[in-house]
């Protein structure tokens, strides 16, 4: 069984009258890729802070390998490697030049730094890059040099923040894909903050943040389980008026989201055919499909998943 490479116990942090984070408690087990789902101002960005030791909790405890982040702050930052949301390459050095000053920050030298480099660049497929400016690069490519930047002095757990912001769906499925090999080939524990379903759908273990709180936390395919059954979606053409007629006709829930009346029911395929006979033309279209971590949040926190528009900031000006 693995121990806790990662630890929070009744972690909290203010900001003058608001509160960030409300007692988050958690465990991340060591070489887990484990995810921190939440909409903005759910307080992701807060935690990471505190987790990279740039933030001081206002109460409760963080331990990353069993050390405080607090109390411990440089044992820590030995432990872990930090990317950030916003790029921190220099784009006037070269992909070289960046790992280098970061080897130096760490205390690495001479020719065993080099080779270190060297080969992070060619295991993230950018070798052949290592002397371009970082200006030169796409997005995709850049993401790669952050991760090489953060692994550079063997970290035993990785914290990224947002680390697909900016990227394609292809290149998010391509960088999922090099932290799993991370987490295969040496055991890293990696962990992410995420505002991206599909992204979180890829963890070993994901806790869901709202309003500064977990409001769940287990496997992705645990928490969509718990849903049970199917989740059907029906384009009404009076919405209040058709949820109602299908609970007192059925004796099911029928809640109206965004205009459109959603059923959770054991066996979708069947419910839809008897929708369509009691109420042929009470509708446009409807689908079913099994439940999404968009519906775990729905049940877990009574609205839905939005990550659009300012979301809360914090008191440096940050999302929370």
């Amino acid at each position: 069984m693995n121990h806790p490479s990662v630890s929070l116990t009744n972690l909290r942090r203010r900001y003058g009258d608001r509160e960030a984070l409300r007692g988050v408690t958690l465990d991340v087990d060591a070489g887990s890729i484990f995810g921190l789902l939440g909409p903005n101002g759910s307080g992701k960005t807060t935690l990471f802070r505190i987790l990279a030791t740039l933030l001081t909790p206002t109460d409760g405890t963080a331990l990353i390998g069993g050390f405080d982040v607090v109390r411990e702050r440089a044992a820590v930052r030995r432990k872990i490697g930090v990317v950030f949301q916003q790029p921190s390459l220099d784009h006037k050095l070269t992909v070289r030049e960046n790992l280098m000053h970061q080897g130096h920050l760490y205390g690495l030298r001479g020719p065993a730094l080099r080779e270190r480099g060297d080969r992070l660049l060619a295991r993230f497929g950018v070798a052949d890059r290592a002397r371009d400016r970082v200006e030169t690069l796409s997005g995709g490519l850049m993401r790669r040099i952050e991760l090489a930047k953060g692994l550079l002095h063997r970290p035993e757990v990785l914290i990224l923040d947002e680390p697909s912001t900016g990227l394609d769906p292809g290149a998010r499925r391509e960088l999922m894909d090099y932290l799993h090999e991370l987490r295969q080939a040496d055991g890293m524990t990696v962990l992410l903050t995420t505002h991206l379903l599909d992204e979180a759908d890829r963890c070993d273990r994901l806790a869901i943040l709202d309003d500064g709180k977990v409001v769940g936390i287990d496997t992705p395919a645990r928490l969509k389980s718990a849903i049970g059954g199917d989740v059907i979606r029906v384009h009404a053409r009076r919405p209040t008026e058709f949820a109602t007629k299908v609970t007192d006709r059925f004796g099911c829930a029928a809640e109206i989201l965004d205009g459109i009346v959603q059923i959770e029911c054991a066996d979708g395929v069947g419910f839809v055919a008897k929708l369509a006979a009691a109420f042929p033309r009470e509708f446009d279209s409807l689908s079913v499909g099994k439940p999404t971590l968009e519906d775990v949040f729905l049940r877990l926190t009574g609205h839905r998943f939005a990550v659009e528009g300012g979301g809360a900031t914090d008191a440096a000006g940050e999302r929370a």
